[in-house]
């Protein structure tokens, strides 16, 4: 395992480029932070959250809803979904009435976590689907969640960079590690009580 990750430079371009950029950007899994506004949020249940129930539309959904170009053509898609039907891969989704509303998807490898991409069509469907991610890191006891570049919008959640060779050598430490992230028996309340209880785990830390 190399930390390399494939980009295309344009949807209907086949190429695919692995990256290995200079700096990595990482979330903190137990430093997770949520704001008030979206812990009051996901406190009413508003939307019902699965594991891998629409794996296809969620990364379709990442390349094309509300996007003039994307990283994400067809061949990624199809090594993802290939990576899916094999347990690697796995999306987070929410639903509204039945309506796919958000979702996030990536690679779960050892005790790290590849966040690769997230769509919503709603007001913070991203974001409660990475809550729930990042809940369901830490119940599970991933070590690293890596989203490969900072931007503006991943700093609310605490988002910082590493140098590469720091991440190497952290990836070394966690990619043997026996993960249990993936369920088929998860249920829309396994996921509520187990963000309850990383809500929970954050005041308590505090």
């Amino acid at each position: 395992m190399l930390g390399y990750f494939p980009m295309a430079e344009s949807r209907k371009n086949k190429n695919l480029i692995f990256i290995d950029p200079e700096y990595r950007a990482l979330i903190p899994i137990e430093s997770f932070h949520v704001s008030k506004s979206l812990s009051r949020l996901v406190k009413k249940k508003p939307f019902t959250i699965t594991m891998n129930q629409a794996f296809y539309q969620v990364i379709q959904n990442c390349a094309t809803m509300n996007r003039e170009e994307t990283w994400i053509n067809l061949e990624i898609e199809k090594l993802f979904i290939t990576l899916n039907e094999m347990r690697y891969a796995h999306s987070l989704e929410c639903w509204d009435n039945q309506k796919l509303i958000g979702g996030i998807y990536g690679l779960a490898v050892g005790g790290i976590f590849f966040a690769e991409s997230m769509f919503s069509c709603v007001p913070n469907a991203s974001k409660i689907a990475l809550l729930n991610l990042v809940a369901r890191l830490w119940q599970t006891g991933f070590k690293i969640l890596d989203v490969q570049f900072l931007n503006a919008h991943l700093l609310q959640f605490g988002a910082y960079e590493i140098e590469n060779i720091i991440f190497k050598k952290n990836l070394k430490e966690v990619i043997n590690i026996e993960n249990k992230f993936y369920s088929s028996t998860l249920t829309n309340d396994d996921f509520f009580e187990t963000v309850l209880t990383f809500l929970q785990a954050r005041i308590d830390k505090s």
